[in-house]
């Protein structure tokens, strides 16, 4: 990928410190001992580092080490990590001064020092205070979520005398409400603060989970679906937000692969829940699926009465009565915590945590061209394995397993499916290769796939139908590379807000499409549907190969603009100029 070299004579005047793609600065090369300077290229904004001779010494990006498994002899915890960045000179750290209405303003800090010992404990810190709890609420919105997966091996439909058909669309009501309620629930996250909606989200939505203990029949079974997408909905992108909060961009990628692995974890969770819970089946002369409704939903309501206690507002907000008087971090570490993300990208300064996103804000996000083909990805790349997910179980008791083996048989191909996830993210990180890894989803796909489209799986060995399935079902999710890939490339905490629920809400009309590519009329074989899916899979791949092609272009677009104009052009473009995130010409997009 080209990137952008920045002149020496800039260089001395200049030093534009913070990137998107935060992957490229641990393997940026080329220095100048004669100037002592470190020109880095990433993707994001263009950028040159030099270290200050009259302030404390910046750290060296190269020795930035990202994994455990890179910390060996050459990792030093007493190198300096502070990172370079706009505010090290006086000439642009005026212009990207935090407003003082920011939450986190009394810890703002640009001659602050910090060591890489320092850094890494204050992530594990974060990991254990933060992301640990944002992955059990997710597990706790997947369970209430998917468990009619569950459900329908119990003879849910039967007993509420629906067929294939009325199950598609409770898909579809479920996650077009869920799409819906996204914008919504994240303008309304963005105003009052995630950690109060997040919880409150939690509460009402387990109230109607639990409710699903008394479907009497199509219409209930249609409602209830309905109301929990509109709670439900907004979720995902309301924490994503939140946690941006905290981390820096690659660690929010790889953060985000554990976030989906959660999903997961909650997925084998439920196998062996509704295994136990379904041999309720006649307590109380109630069927064993309403008990599974019931059970989970007030796990939910547990879970989201702790949450109020356990999300602070912000990384200096996190003294209450619950949490202790002095809160979760020390002064210092509120230091470090707000500067190292703020180094980076400054732009996350530019709105206080609970002000909300005005009309002519959310338009002027929503028209952010270049983040489209981003959306477009987000409907289709899932389509081609969603649509089996939704009826492997009913798939496998068709191929005669029993109720009870049939939950459990889902855990190998669910446990598969989180481990190659997780590579995928950390490659995509390490490679600093965004497009290409997560295309490789679908390339591992479509053989599957096609295998499927020309066997009748019905037919053969019941066990070689469920290793194909599950080898199938195992692909590597680009889903976490792909919500922090939007987020990179949005580039301000309203365009990232607003992005973030449209990339997440063509995520669920995807799911919509996934849960009516299997039609009644095409049963049990549903060989019209599976050739659907070679060809979406076909699809995708060349939509991947598209979107490189763009983002390479207008990089290369804005290299030559930038190349053009005179050192005391690009300074003055910096002062004056009125473009926003990812339309300033020094921005560069991650792909």
């Amino acid at each position: 990928m080209p990137w952008l070299d920045i002149c020496p004579p800039l260089c001395s005047r200049l030093c534009v410190g913070f990137g998107v793609l935060a992957s490229a600065e641990s393997s940026s090369k080329g220095s100048s001992d004669d100037l002592g300077e470190k020109s880095e290229k990433s993707a994001g904004y263009v950028k040159t580092t030099e270290v200050p001779s009259v302030a404390a010494p910046l750290g060296v990006p190269a020795d930035e080490k990202r994994f455990w498994w890179q910390r060996k002899k050459t990792y030093d915890p007493n190198a300096i990590a502070t990172q370079p960045s706009v505010f090290d000179d006086p000439d642009t750290a005026k212009e990207y001064q935090p407003p003082s209405t920011w939450e986190n303003l009394h810890r703002f800090d640009p001659s602050a020092r910090w060591t890489w010992g320092e850094e890494h404990k204050l992530i594990r810190k974060i990991d254990l205070k933060i992301m640990i709890w944002a992955c059990v609420m997710f597990m706790a919105l997947e369970l209430d979520r998917s468990n009619i997966q569950q459900a329908v091996t119990d003879n849910f439909l039967k007993e509420l005398k629906m067929n294939t058909n009325d199950f598609n669309l409770g898909n579809t009501v479920f996650k077009l409400s869920f799409l819906c309620a996204e914008l919504p629930s994240q303008l309304v996250s963005k105003w009052i603060g995630p950690d109060r909606w997040i919880p409150a989200q939690l509460i009402l939505w387990s109230i109607v989970a639990s409710s699903q203990f008394w479907l009497s029949g199509r219409q209930s079974f249609l409602i209830c679906r309905s109301i929990l997408g509109i709670l439900q909905g907004g979720f995902i992108p309301d924490i994503i937000l939140y946690l941006s909060y905290f981390y820096k961009h690659h660690e929010l990628s790889i953060r985000l692969g554990f976030f989906w692995t959660a999903m997961s974890l909650s997925d084998v969770l439920a196998a062996f829940l509704a295994y136990g819970l379904l041999h309720l089946r006649g307590l109380h002369h109630r069927s064993g699926w309403r008990w599974l409704f019931m059970i989970e939903g007030i796990l939910t309501l547990v879970i989201g009465i702790a949450s109020f206690i356990l999300m602070p507002a912000s990384p200096t907000q996190t003294a209450s009565k619950f949490r202790g008087k002095k809160g979760w971090f020390t002064a210092r570490e509120e230091t470090i915590l707000v500067n190292r993300v703020i180094r980076e990208d400054p732009e996350k300064s530019s709105m206080h945590n609970r002000q909300p996103i005005t009309p002519k804000l959310l338009w002027k996000s929503m028209c952010d061209y270049d983040l489209w083909l981003l959306y477009l990805i987000g409907l289709t790349f899932q389509i081609p394995e969603t649509t089996p997910t939704q009826y492997l179980t009913q798939t496998l008791k068709g191929l005669g397993f029993g109720t009870f083996k049939t939950n459990l048989l889902v855990i190998p191909s669910t446990v598969f499916h989180m481990i190659t996830m997780l590579a995928l993210t950390y490659v995509a990180e390490i490679w600093g290769e965004l497009t290409l890894t997560s295309a490789f989803g679908q390339i591992w796909a479509l053989p599957f796939l096609i295998y499927i489209y020309l066997v009748d799986i019905t037919k053969i060995n019941k066990w070689k139908a469920f290793s194909i399935m599950s080898l199938l079902l195992s692909y590597p999710s680009a889903h976490p590379i792909q919500v922090a890939w939007n987020s990179r490339n949005s580039n301000a905490v309203r365009s990232r807000t607003v992005s973030a629920a449209l990339y997440n809400m063509f995520v669920q009309a995807g799911g919509i499409v996934a849960s009516n590519v299997y039609r009644a009329d095409d049963a049990p074989r549903y060989k019209r549907g599976d050739r659907a899916l070679v060809a979406i899979c076909v699809g995708n791949i060349g939509l991947y190969l598209v979107t490189k092609t763009y983002y390479v272009w207008r990089n290369n677009s804005r290299d030559a603009k930038w190349n053009a104009m005179t050192e005391d052009e690009r300074v003055n473009y910096l002062a004056t100029t009125t473009d926003e995130g990812n339309k300033r010409l020094d921005f560069r997009f991650a792909h």
